[in-house]
């Protein structure tokens, strides 16, 4: 090993090796192994938390906008953060949905109403301008 630290993001150390035998360097990221978070649905169904559910949100929100992709995986990643960071074992997808709309209107205006179209189940035009409304204020 020739250098450790916290990565950027604090949520993981950073580690710089090489190889004995050939000689190249590498980086690994190594991450604390946590108790599995289980997300309660609308239904009232659990099943466990899945980070490419929020990665697939996301990137629809995004789809066709100028928001550079190191961006995305920042906000992503802020998201998990804030997830894992209320250290509970179970979390209504309504909270996960909140905080992906909160850190999605601070990316991109377009992306914030796209998700929240979606995850709000906007049933008309109105519904929708109400929402548009309160993003203006």
């Amino acid at each position: 090993m020739i250098d450790s630290r916290p990565a950027e993001d604090k949520s993981s150390i950073r580690r710089r090796r090489s190889c004995d035998e050939c000689g190249k360097r590498f980086t690994t990221y190594e991450k604390v192994e946590t108790i599995p978070l289980i997300v309660i649905k609308k239904d009232n169904n659990r099943e466990q938390y899945q980070r490419s559910k929020i990665e697939n949100g996301v990137l629809s929100a995004c789809y066709k906008r100028p928001v550079p992709a190191d961006q995305i995986q920042k906000t992503i990643e802020a998201i998990e953060l804030e997830i894992f960071n209320r250290e509970e074992k179970e979390i209504p997808s309504s909270e996960i949905g909140e905080i992906v709309m909160d850190k999605l209107k601070d990316l991109d205006p377009v992306a914030y109403v796209r998700f929240a179209s979606v995850y709000r189940e906007f049933k008309d035009a109105n519904t929708f301008m109400d929402e548009l409304k309160k993003f203006l204020k």
